[in-house]
């Protein structure tokens, strides 16, 4: 709203015509999200506390180290999502399609987590929102952005990395594939969020690299030169992974060993919803596997463990997700953060390499 006002006032002040700028806009969507996530967060959670609200209680079989834990605040991801919204509505483009289409993507994955954490914290144990509830809304959801999109100018060609003419027209096939990226995506940070720091990590990196790729998707001269896949408009999409980073950043001040909140299921299902929906919007579904690489191994690890358990009547790991197994291998948890950092880095550079070898 804010950037249609100030454009708006580019005649008369034509110092405002800055505001056209994607660039510019991304950088005030994340310093904006930052100080909101910064300066609100230990507000939040003090108010919390004062009105006797649990945090969520720990399993019973978790690690033994993992006790102290319990009654930290585990609602932190409301005002991460909110410093992404907040931030959008003020400095992106409201006429612009994927701006919608992201916010409700975000937003509705956002509630289905709040509520989910709630229970918990009601209940006080660990079983929320069931199994198949979660599932049915979180496909209602993708499928109204999908449809969306499968009924706009949007491709439906699934393009591949290093491969710069080829592309695979899926049609139909559109909706499941796509719909596969984003709950797979938003399902995997869940999983990965276990650990002080482990997730918000890794979901900047993947919101830096997707930010990339969405400004330079989004213009045509940059996407002809590099070989990308031009989407129209869908650089307005960097501004809303810019706050995403600003949020995060602002929200890893208080989530750093030893955390005093947790994001929930409130922030990872709808982060990585809205990493999902990036990775589509900018046709680089297939890059996630690689950029996203941190939230694949995890999502594989707690496959693995169910596959074993049901069949094989023993563990492939010690515990899953594997960031518990690796506690079990007698890894101190900031070890097993910083190093799930770093390597999130180098996936995150090893992704936008791939813009000069098409």
């Amino acid at each position: 709203m804010l950037y249609h006002l100030l454009y708006f006032l580019r005649d008369p002040f034509s110092w405002l015509n800055v505001f056209r700028y994607q660039t510019f806009r991304s950088m005030l969507a994340f310093l904006f999200a930052f100080a909101f996530v910064l300066l609100l967060q230990p507000l939040f959670i003090a108010w919390l506390k004062a009105r006797g609200v649990k945090g969520q209680p720990v399993r019973n079989e978790i690690i033994e180290s993992h006790i102290k834990k319990e009654g930290v605040p585990t609602l932190g991801g409301l005002l991460v999502a909110l410093g992404i919204i907040f931030a959008t509505f003020l400095f992106a483009d409201l006429t612009n399609k994927f701006i919608w289409l992201s916010s409700l993507v975000l937003s509705g994955f956002a509630f289905l987590g709040f509520v989910d954490d709630w229970a918990k914290i009601a209940k006080q144990n660990y079983t929320g929102v069931s199994e198949s509830g979660k599932i049915i809304t979180q496909i209602t959801i993708t499928l109204a952005a999908l449809l969306f999109l499968y009924f706009s100018e949007f491709s439906l060609d699934l393009r591949f990395p290093f491969l710069k003419e080829f592309a695979l027209p899926l049609g139909v096939l559109f909706l499941f594939f796509a719909g596969f990226v984003i709950i797979g995506s938003s399902n995997a940070v869940n999983f990965t969020d276990g650990l002080d720091g482990l997730a918000i990590g890794p979901v900047i990196t993947v919101c830096a690299t997707y930010g990339i790729f969405a400004y330079l998707t989004g213009n045509k001269s940059y996407a002809e030169y590099l070989g990308l896949s031009y989407v129209a408009g869908v650089g307005e999409l960097a501004i809303v992974l810019a706050a995403a980073i600003g949020a995060g950043l602002g929200f890893l001040w208080y989530n750093s060993f030893p955390a005093q909140v947790f994001m929930g299921d409130t922030g990872s299902l709808s982060l990585g919803a809205l990493i999902g929906f990036a990775a589509v919007a900018v046709k680089q579904e297939i890059l996630l596997v690689v950029c996203g690489g941190i939230f694949v191994l995890e999502a594989i690890s707690v496959i693995l463990q169910r596959y074993y358990l049901k069949y094989k009547q023993h563990g492939f790991f010690k515990m899953a997700p594997i960031h518990h197994h690796f506690e079990l291998l007698g890894w101190p948890e900031q070890k097993i953060v910083v190093r799930a950092w770093i390597v999130s880095i180098v996936l995150a550079i090893i992704s936008l390499t791939t813009l000069k070898l098409r």
